[in-house]
């Protein structure tokens, strides 16, 4: 138990590492180290001494002895929990400081430097774009950090409704160990900051990324590197693989999912199953799980077992020289060890390969560890070699599920062990093997109708054992997953993928191209036909769970751990008690404990039940998103939400909408828009308007342009066949103005429908949109410029608390009138970061703060949220509330 508990001391220091803003100094590191480890010899001796039990004592002496060796031991148990949390702290932020040196130089950010570079990772292929993790092995200048991300875009960009098609000239064939020199726009990892959402910096820098480039001109070959080292040894077997596969697949609806299940490689599965997957609650089917991973290896020992049994060399069975057993162990080790680098060897491969080789490793050395121990060991070694794992929901998840498996097992052994009591027991009056009464036929039915029972309970209870961590990541909880994973998890595991594993190595043998193809044939039928009824499961309603506090989430967990623990098992059964229907004391104990224990389930109703923070009548809550250069803003009453534009569109099926706006929603807990505001047509404030409205209802929509007519040439340019519409849909005018909640929205313009003509500049005519609350007031402008700006001062402009700057802070807007009449307190700039368009203007800037305003940028602040309260107005940046080490930009 002590192991277990310095297990989960250690993660927990892991986990404190990687929570700092700053990490401290390497003589910081040592001093705290020295006193600590001093302070834990003195407490270890001072234990030591106080656990020595007198040579002869009288009874009170004895339980006072007694009583102070085990509060020694507490104590020494405690010390020892302490250095663990302590070890893994000073390892983590020792490893992130060696990660955090790697920085890209100031003077080469968005700059063009000549890199020579070794490809290291199975290129992401996409018909105009190439994508990959490079070595750097040289740079011109210098200050390029070890490891970057390379995008390697086809020449002529044929903008975001442009259907996939391959390059003209097509790109060159990039493969694992090649080694380029090539002309690279580096710049510093940077990605969206909002509340609630995946945090791909730190995603990058878990991965060792320290640097994005963006290939400029035509780069050139210099040679190949096969041997380099692991990673592009098992990059080249992966991509040889996925090359002789693509034939077969590339005409089949479902061939990336089949891929993705032969080597891991989930590029081209298409947005729409990943949202069927997630929402059915079988995400962890279609990627390499350890469930796959231990099917191959067990697979690999029984065959090994098998043939070693039957083999002999001089004269003597290979058997007698060396178990069968332990060659079976050491296959399937190997067997897991290959497939692992197949698969990319991601947290879940690599908890399953560790399982698995500290169980080979106990049982060569023939020692006896439960499975809290192997999940213990395990958990230990993936930190050792990857501290950042911690950081990946996969980790969890992964080994929460393993958890629960294992306290099943328990419960099912424990059973066993209660049943063979039980029927060993005179009294019951049967002999210890006899085999129940009746016949054949019914023992067996029965047997099968007790395995589907435990196999749904199993079900059951693994769904609502990972519902916190889902509910934290996704913000919903899937009902349907323990119907959907009970015929999908034999169909997956048992046919699907051994068919997509046998497929994937016939493919790479000549001449065998009749039964590769009936094989890809015969595992996409298999696979489309188990996606009709995961389709319609999919489209039922899943258990929103807005984000609540983390007490919520530990709450569940704990929960969780108190209904799922393993229960000791029942011994001999007692005579049986009438009273009690004739079941056993310890049976009827065991029971009692069981039944007391599920009470731990209620311990999910907070987080299942928490509802979403609002403001109060007449207060109002801003969101502004980060959504790179584009806009997207989110305003919450105490009853209502509207949003004001959905982000910008970037390709057919990316769209700042899908990506950033619906997650925000569901993690706010904001099921409808009562209002979607469209400022104007431009695609950078549009783009995400057809995503939202499939994503949720909305009430009313108001644009400045026939939004209707908008949707459906957009539908067509896209190619789908539907088109989502707002309930109601009306131009934004002056003077159109609405109250809800205390709270009044009024249009400032366009004065006409003009704006409504061809030939008129959309940011002409943007909506501008007046918040007033009970204590402060908002001004959202759109993308007007200074004529449009003239116009309203000259209308009367009155002053606002909160203005969301002009286009994006551009030189064309926030003149020095504007700026003097609205007389903000907070203004907000959403611009990307390095856009082409220079925004936000230095002159612009420097003009607000000559008003008197507070800069926010979501730029260099991720997402910005204001709070209108009768205390007061308050507000704080994404970034400056959740910014961690690894963020290269600060508040």
């Amino acid at each position: 138990m002590l192991g277990r508990a310095m297990t989960a001391a250690g993660l927990g220091g892991v986990l404190g590492a990687h929570g700092l803003v700053d990490l401290p100094g390497s003589g910081a590191l040592a001093l705290a180290s020295g006193v600590l480890g001093l302070a834990g010899w003195g407490i270890w001796r001072a234990s030591a001494r106080g656990s020595e039990r007198p040579g002869e004592a009288g009874h009170r002496d004895v339980l006072a002895g007694a009583g102070r060796t085990r509060a020694a031991a507490l104590l020494r148990g405690a010390m020892l929990c302490l250095l663990g949390a302590w070890a893994g702290f000073t390892f983590t932020v020792l490893c992130a400081q060696a990660r955090l040196d790697q920085t890209l130089a100031d003077g080469n950010v968005d700059r063009v430097s000549r890199v020579t570079l070794r490809v290291d990772s199975l290129p992401k292929l996409q018909p105009d774009l190439l994508a990959f993790d490079a070595v750097v092995l040289d740079a011109h200048p210098g200050g390029v950090p070890e490891r970057i991300r390379v995008r390697w875009p086809a020449g002529g960009w044929r903008g975001p409704y442009a259907p996939a098609r391959p390059a003209d000239p097509p790109l060159p064939e990039v493969r694992p160990g090649q080694v380029w020199r090539m002309a690279l726009v580096l710049r510093p990892v940077r990605a969206a900051q909002n509340l609630h959402a995946f945090d791909y910096e730190a995603h990058a820098f878990a991965a060792g990324i320290r640097a994005q480039g963006t290939v400029r001109g035509a780069p050139e070959w210099l040679r190949d590197e096969d041997w380099a080292g692991l990673s592009v040894v098992a990059g080249r077997a992966r991509h040889a693989v996925r090359e002789a596969m693509a034939p077969y697949l590339q005409d089949l609806r479902y061939g990336p999912v089949l891929r993705a299940l032969a080597i891991g490689d989930q590029d081209g599965v298409d947005a729409a199953d990943w949202t069927v997957f997630n929402r059915a609650g079988i995400t962890h089917l279609v990627s390499i799980s350890g469930s796959h991973i231990t099917m191959l290896a067990g697979a690999g020992a029984l065959a090994v077992s098998a043939l070693w049994r039957r083999l002999r060399w001089r004269g003597r069975g290979l058997a007698e020289r060396w178990p069968a057993r332990r060659a079976g162990a050491v296959a399937a080790l190997l067997v897991a060890w290959l497939y692992c680098l197949l698969a990319g060897w991601g947290v879940p491969a690599r908890r399953t390969f560790l399982m698995l080789a500290v169980v080979a490793g106990a049982q060569a050395l023939q020692l006896r560890l439960s499975g809290a121990r192997v999940l213990a060991l395990a958990a230990v070694a993936v930190v050792a070699t990857d501290p950042w794992s911690v950081l990946a929901g996969g980790f969890w998840l992964s080994f929460l599920a393993v958890g629960v498996l294992l306290a099943a097992g328990s419960r099912v052994e424990a059973a066993a062990g209660s049943d063979a009591a039980a029927r060993a027991d005179p009294a019951l009056g049967t002999p210890g093997n006899a085999a129940p009464p009746g016949p054949r036929t019914e023992r067996r039915r029965d047997r099968w109708l007790c395995g589907l029972k435990q196999a749904a309970r199993l079900q059951w209870e693994v769904t609502w054992a990972l519902a916190p961590l889902l509910a934290w990541t996704f913000h919903e909880v899937s009902l349907v997953s323990p119907l959907a994973n009970a015929y999908a998890i034999p169909v997956i595991e048992l046919l699907i993928t051994p068919l997509s594993l046998l497929l994937a190595a016939v493919a790479l043998v000549p001449g065998l191209a009749t039964v590769a193809g009936g094989l890809a044939w015969l595992a996409h039928g298999a696979l489309a036909l188990m996606m009709r009824p995961t389709e319609w499961l999919a489209a039922l309603p899943t258990w929103p769970t807005p984000a609540g506090p983390a007490w919520v989430y530990l709450l569940a967990l704990a929960g969780v751990a108190v209904a799922l623990w393993p229960q000791a098992r029942v011994g001999a059964a007692r005579p049986t008690d009438p009273a009690r229907g004739g079941k056993g004391v310890a049976g009827y104990r065991a029971g009692a404990v069981r039944r007391h224990r599920a009470w731990g389930w209620l311990a999910l109703a907070p987080m299942l039940l928490w509802p979403p923070d609002r403001p109060g009548e007449g207060e109002w809550d801003l969101h502004a998103l980060d959504v790179g250069q584009g806009s997207a803003l989110l305003i919450r009453t105490a009853r209502h939400a509207l949003l004001f534009d959905a982000g910008a569109r970037h390709a057919r099926d990316a769209d700042e909408g899908a990506r950033t706006v619906v997650p925000v929603l569901k993690a706010l807990g904001v099921r409808r828009l009562d209002a979607l505001i469209v400022s104007h047509a431009d695609l950078d404030h549009a783009g995400g308007v057809r995503s939202v409205l499939a994503a949720v209802p909305v009430a009313q929509a108001f644009a400045s342009f026939d939004l209707e007519a908008w949707l459906r040439a957009e539908t067509r340019k896209l190619g789908e066949a539907v088109t989502p519409l707002p309930l109601a849909a009306v131009p934004c005018r002056f003077g159109d103005r609405w109250r809800l909640d205390g709270v009044e929205f009024e249009f400032l313009w366009p004065l006409d429908v003009r704006a409504r003509r061809r030939g008129v500049e959309a940011n002409a005519g943007s909506c501008v949109l007046r918040v007033r609350g009970g204590h402060h007031s908002l001004l959202l402008t759109g993308d007007i410029e200074i004529r449009a700006e003239s116009a309203l001062v000259e209308r009367g402009l009155t002053p606002a608390d909160v203005v969301v700057a002009a286009h994006h802070g551009s030189r064309t807007s926030s003149s020095a009138a504007f700026t003097k009449a609205v007389a903000a307190r907070h203004v907000i700039v959403q611009a990307g970061a390095w856009n082409r368009h220079g925004h936000p203007d230095a002159a612009v800037l420097q003009r607000w703060r000559r008003a008197g305003a507070t800069l926010w940028r979501t730029d260099r602040q991720g997402g910005v949220n204001a709070r209108s309260r009768a205390a007061g107005l308050s507000l704080y940046s994404v970034l400056e509330s959740s910014r961690r080490a690894w963020h290269g930009r600060r508040p």
